[in-house]
């Protein structure tokens, strides 16, 4: 597999970095995830957005270019031969001397990994692991190096269920690489910001488009038996799509029929995914 190592085409066998790299070194390091649909790369322009925030809050000289990463995109789906792919945008600080640096950097690595798209899973098992969920390092959360939170509590999740972490007074957050959303008499909820989860783009759209189409929705601290006593209960990333699950823990919850929300709003991702940059292009 064929990978962009700051601009330059490179097999993985041959992909190094410096071991003074503060990525590695500190976990000084933003990264996006996403995919194509027919080689579009859904929701790019958002993905592109909170990167470029996420360095300039951390000091990291990198801004969006949708243009060069589409011809990156391209690039590597082409070397790779591969119609679409599964997309990591990576950008740490770059080789600096060891210690903490008073400074914002003057430079970064970027690395800009593909490998193939697996079909999107229509269910998945929840557990409750023990792991509680860290605490963000400023007010928001980044998709930062700092993974070893997650890494931890995927450990007692089995092969194929999604881990779901708690904070740390025992209110739901988020799965281990997922966002979560649950409905109560027709209403749709997910936890708050300021359980420490990380605002997924995904997670957006479906806000967004919950408003759009007069969903009933609220963002709140909720505790564990009430999220599990919901009648229906769905995650979301931008790899794995809109997830309904079928089990949590003990509780189990009936296969999705075609007034549920998660297939609703199914729908209108695979008619949006092929073609929209940002969810503030949605109009219905």
């Amino acid at each position: 597999m064929l990978l962009l190592l700051n601009g330059k085409l490179v097999a993985k066998e041959e992909a190094h970095i410096s071991v003074f790299d503060h990525g590695f070194l500190y976990g000084a390091g933003l990264f996006e995830t996403f995919r194509t649909y027919q080689g579009h790369p859904f929701l790019l322009d958002d993905h592109l957005a909170r990167l470029e925030k996420g360095c300039r809050e951390i000091g990291l000289p990198w801004q969006a270019d949708r243009e060069r990463v589409v011809r990156q995109i391209e690039c590597l789906l082409e070397a790779n031969r591969l119609e679409d792919g599964r997309f990591r945008l990576n950008v740490s600080a770059g080789a600096a001397p060891v210690g903490l640096p008073s400074t914002p950097y003057d430079q970064v690595t970027e690395i800009l990994f593909v490998s193939p798209v697996s079909p999107a899973p229509d269910y998945k098992v929840l557990r409750t692991v023990s792991v509680r969920r860290n605490e963000p390092e400023k007010d928001e959360r980044w998709k930062s190096h700092h993974f070893l939170n997650n890494l931890l509590a995927q450990r007692e999740v089995p092969a194929g269920a999604e881990g779901v972490m708690l904070t740390k007074s025992g209110k739901v957050a988020e799965g281990v690489i997922s966002n979560l959303f649950f409905i109560k008499q027709g209403k749709l909820y997910t936890p708050a910001l300021s359980t420490g989860i990380l605002n997924g783009i995904t997670r957006q759209w479906v806000l967004r488009m919950a408003s759009l189409l007069g969903i009933m929705f609220e963002e709140g601290e909720y505790d564990l038996p009430f999220a599990q006593e919901a009648e229906e209960v769905f995650i979301t990333n931008s790899v794995q799509e809109l997830v309904a699950v079928t089990q949590w823990d003990e509780r189990s919850y009936p296969d999705p029929d075609a007034d549920a929300v998660v297939t609703r709003l199914r729908q209108y991702y695979h008619q949006q995914k092929t073609k929209l940059w940002s969810i503030g292009e949605i109009c219905l």
